[in-house]
């Protein structure tokens, strides 16, 4: 099984692009919430895409699941995690590392309770060409 580069190591190949900003492709989150692409390469088939999510407050991610691990941190505010059975998996709060598994067994959904913006910074390691996300349904939960 081929292991995946340390994120020390996909920072530094990003950090030396020097690629302008993109626009973030469409995920299912609640109004406000936006995506900037900071940087991408490409190694292999795999797309390392360094992305800031912002999630105003009282807003959320949406239901949703990534086709390749996210790894990042909180970079102001606090995010309070879900997985599928509506528990909470985790609260995070500034500089706090974030790590999502891969694939439709890990839905799950990002909300921000607080009064103001939440600032993710997380690198995707994703098949070449996948969309960020995946929209997912709500899986029941009443807290959206």
């Amino acid at each position: 099984m081929r292991s995946l580069p340390s994120l020390a190591a996909v920072g530094a190949v990003l950090v030396g692009l020097s690629l302008p900003a993109g626009a973030a492709h469409a995920t299912p989150a609640g109004p406000g919430v936006t995506g900037k692409v900071l940087a991408r390469t490409t190694l292999g088939d795999t797309d390392y895409i360094l992305r800031e999510v912002t999630i105003p407050p009282g807003q959320t991610t949406g239901w949703h699941y990534h086709n390749g691990p996210v790894r990042g941190y909180v970079a102001r505010g606090t995010l309070h995690h879900y997985d599928a059975t509506c528990a909470s998996d985790g609260v995070y709060t500034e500089g706090d590392p974030l790590r999502e598994a891969a694939g439709p067994g890990y839905v799950h959904l990002g909300r921000n309770p607080g009064a103001t913006d939440l600032v993710l910074r997380a690198v995707y390691a994703l098949p070449h060409g996948a969309p960020f996300s995946q929209d997912a349904p709500n899986p029941g939960c009443d807290f959206e």
